[in-house]
């Protein structure tokens, strides 16, 4: 994939614009917890659809909170249905991107598998090829697909490498960019040899990357400072962002604060203290000042 064949303007805000991703895409099994954090309690909805709209209510809030913009947001993650639906009466990811000049990412995997060698890879997208057309059409810039790594095990780690570069290379020849995210456990009892197993995994696989093809990287907050320096440096790798990884947001601020050249794709950390009972005026300050914090640790 050329540069060219993705938005240039898009291509050129995620590769060098100071910032940060925004990720709005808990879905399924995730989201009663998302709005649980929110305040809004399981028996307020009957069904997926009701809970599907209160979840697009919660993030209408964010993504329309005048502090929510591209000049401290570079991206935003959707999970499909926020994408099939609707801001202020455009496509969520055209209101993204014409309004708030914000650059709208897809997150297409399909859950977990069950834990084999000390990790858990992704389930089988056997419609990944359908949902890639429909992100398009719907014109997302990119993907972002979650594995997980829970034990320091050399096998398990490099299983997950090679499944999140395969279909990596898929979304690839579909003109996006893909976001490869193996995510390790902050609670993995070796973390660091952990890292250490992934990182060097990554590299090899990177540099079969084909020329004028990118990838992104979004990973767990590693213990040493500036380890993934090789990867924020390598010509394949358009931006390596970090997940928050249930880290509280000023542990996960300071922690990416010694990854130099490393941003945020912070989730819950985002939203942390956010509640539907908040007026907007306590909301939209709450949201801003989550939003500077994560930018000013994001920009180093």
């Amino acid at each position: 994939m050329k540069a060219m064949a993705v938005n240039e303007q898009q291509f050129q805000k995620i590769k060098t614009a100071p910032g940060f991703i925004a990720a709005l895409d808990q879905s399924g099994g995730s989201t009663p917890k998302a709005l649980r954090q929110y305040g809004i309690e399981e028996n307020s909805w009957s069904g997926d659809e009701e809970m599907f709209t209160l979840v697009h209510q919660m993030r209408t809030r964010v993504i329309t909170s005048p502090g929510f913009n591209g000049e401290r947001i570079i991206g935003a993650i959707l999970f499909e249905n926020t994408m099939d639906r609707e801001i202020e009466g455009q496509p969520t990811a055209n209101y993204l991107w014409k309004v708030k000049q914000v650059v709208p990412f897809l997150k297409v995997d399909q859950g977990l598998a069950p834990e084999q060698n000390g990790v858990q890879l992704m389930k089988p997208m056997p419609k990944l090829g359908a949902l890639l057309d429909k992100a398009k059409t719907k014109r997302i810039f990119g993907t972002k697909m979650r594995s997980f790594v829970k034990q320091a095990d050399e096998a398990g780690v490099r299983d997950i490498v090679n499944q999140q570069f395969e279909i990596g290379r898929q979304i690839i020849s579909a003109d996006l960019v893909p976001i490869l995210e193996p995510e390790i456990d902050i609670r993995c009892p070796e973390k660091r040899k952990a890292e250490q197993l992934l990182k060097a995994a990554i590299l090899e696989k990177v540099s079969e990357v084909p020329g004028g093809q990118f990838i992104m990287l979004k990973l767990t907050l590693p213990e040493q400072d500036d380890f993934y320096a090789e990867l924020v440096k390598h010509p394949k790798v358009l931006r390596v962002v970090a997940l928050s990884g249930g880290y509280s947001r000023e542990e996960a601020n300071n922690r990416l604060r010694k990854q130099h050249g490393v941003v945020a794709s912070f989730s819950r950390a985002l939203v942390e203290g956010l509640t539907a009972q908040q007026s907007d005026a306590e909301f939209n300050a709450m949201l801003d000042k989550s939003i500077q914090s994560i930018f000013d640790a994001s920009n180093t």
